[in-house]
């Protein structure tokens, strides 16, 4: 999947993400392993909405994505101070060490299996700063068996009808399918549909690819908070460091 079509319509489906309050603790969260960090990798930074905020916020950002679509959008938002490359993370290619790489909004879970997923990591491992860290959130297997499922959810926009259907593969893997009704000038509505897979991964299995990949897990936290996850999260951020 190359998200051309979903980054023509990201921003208004993820309309309900409070991306302030997000950097905000994202930041609290650098600041707690590496109070120094100043250059900072945003990955799969999609539109942008999340990297403008952590350069508000004093970091020199650079963001990252595989959709120039994408970063199309990002460029569109920003004032110019933020470098943007279209890589893919398991190419990722970086100038020279960074203090902190984040990684949001179960980005990572759209690598579909443990060896490409891998690859990410030790990129990240590859380019960090020793005393660097890595913030990152994924998706839960919980969510992906109960939550997301073989359900299907409709979003309407005033620009855009949006059915997204979701099937559950077993082994922590979600097929989703979505399908967007647009409104032409005529008043009709042409179909246009994209694709792709998201799979969850058990901590366990997240910590160890951390550790072939030459880094460590220093926290686990249930989203948006500092609390340990529970047994019905849904969402989990990992912080990682580099490796002794």
């Amino acid at each position: 999947m190359n998200y051309d079509l979903f980054a023509e319509y990201y921003d208004e489906l993820m309309c309900d993400v409070d991306y302030p309050a997000r950097a905000g603790y994202i930041d609290g969260i650098i600041r707690k392993y590496k109070p120094d960090a100043h250059l900072l990798v945003d990955l799969a930074c999609g539109t942008g909405s999340l990297t403008v905020r952590l350069a508000a916020m004093g970091y020199d950002v650079i963001g990252v994505d595989l959709s120039e679509n994408m970063l199309s959008k990002a460029r569109e938002k920003s004032d110019g101070s933020i470098l943007y490359l279209c890589q893919s993370m398991q190419e990722l290619d970086m100038y020279g060490t960074i203090d902190a790489f984040v990684c949001t909004l179960d980005s990572l879970n759209h690598i579909e299996n443990r060896e490409q997923l891998l690859l990410a990591f030790s990129r990240v491992s590859l380019f960090m700063e020793p005393d660097g860290v890595f913030v990152f959130d994924m998706n839960t297997p919980y969510k992906h068996e109960h939550i997301l499922g073989d359900n299907a959810f409709v979003y309407e926009t005033e620009d855009v009808y949006c059915v997204w259907q979701n099937e559950y593969c077993g082994d922590g893997r979600v097929d989703i399918a979505l399908d967007f009704f647009v409104q032409q000038p005529d008043g009709r509505y042409i179909r246009e549909s994209e694709d792709f897979s998201e799979t969850a991964y058990s901590t366990g299995d997240i910590e160890r690819m951390l550790r072939e990949s030459g880094l460590r897990l220093l926290s686990v936290y249930d989203d948006m908070t500092l609390d340990p996850p529970n047994p019905k999260s849904e969402r989990i951020v990992f912080v990682a460091g580099k490796a002794n």
